[in-house]
Order: C-alpha cells, then structure tokens, then sequence
C-alpha cells in the first residue's frame, strides 16, 4: 500500500487511549479528528532514545505555539499497547497538550501505509517516524522520515508549515 500523502482522506480505523479518568478508550480516528486541524505524530517505539529525547518532547514543548496556530489537537501515535503508551505519557509530567495513544496490533499503521520492519532488530513491525498535518481528515502536511532517520517530522518542521 501506498504510504499516505498530501490531499489524502486519513483512513478510518480504531486507536486506543487512555481518557483523564484513568479509563480505556478505544475511538475511531475520524470521531477524533473530524472538523478539527489536528497533528498526528508517530514514532517507532515508545521509551526508545530518539522519539524519548527529541521527538516527543518537541511537541510537548511546542504544543502551546501550535494551538496558537489553529491545532485543535496533538497525538502522539505508536504500534504499542495502551498502557505502555499511557506510562510512557506519564513520563513528560509537564505535558499538557500531547494526547499518547496506541495502535497495539499495527493495524492503523498498515492503513496509513507507514510500516517499518524492525523484525531483524527484535522489535516486529511498526510505525515510521512521521508528522501529519489533518485538515478536517484531510492530509495538508505529510512529512515522512527514511528508515530510523528524524530530520522532518519535528515539531519544529510541522511549525514552519503553518
């Protein structure tokens, strides 16, 4: 499958997350991004060094210059369960705006078309590093990283395109 692009409909597909109450939700993505400008940014792996020290946090720490611009929402997606992803979020107490949320079985990946096998490091398949700009479902940016590469799909990056 193609991966997703520019001028692209998001597909329609189920993530979960835990809410503020502490409980499990599993919601489609379109129920969350329909009618909204939302960034959805996706990482290898939870807890790893490159999406822990850089990626993530650039969100966390850019989040309010984002919403000034008009984001409605900031989602940090990873082939990972809801809880790793729910403690991996408790691990930036100073994050109010970066919504974790999970795709445990890889499926919405496959959608998006953004796999990255990392079966040859014992790690499965998951999701390419990447920044998605939706527009009403609708992909305005699509910055999409080679391999293990972070040089597009910063926080930075999605700021400039704004």
């Amino acid at each position: 499958m193609a991966p997703i692009a520019v001028g692209d409909v998001v597909p329609e597909g189920t993530i979960s997350f835990f809410d503020e109450n502490d409980q499990l939700q599993s919601v489609s993505v379109h129920t969350l991004a329909a009618g909204k400008k939302v960034i959805l940014f996706g990482v290898p792996g939870a807890f790893t060094p490159t999406c822990s020290m850089q990626h993530v946090p650039g969100f966390i720490e850019k989040a309010e210059e984002l919403k000034s611009k008009g984001v409605d929402e900031i989602i940090c997606f990873s082939v990972n369960d809801p809880f790793v992803m729910k403690a991996w979020g408790k691990t930036y107490p100073e994050n109010k705006h970066v919504k974790f949320v999970a795709d445990g079985s890889g499926e919405y990946t496959q959608l998006l078309g953004l796999e990255l096998d990392l079966k040859d490091k014992g790690l499965g398949v998951r999701a390419r590093r990447f920044a998605l700009l939706l527009d009403n479902l609708k992909v305005t940016v699509a910055n999409v990283e080679a391999g293990g590469e972070f040089t597009v799909s910063s926080a930075d990056d999605i700021l400039k395109a704004l």
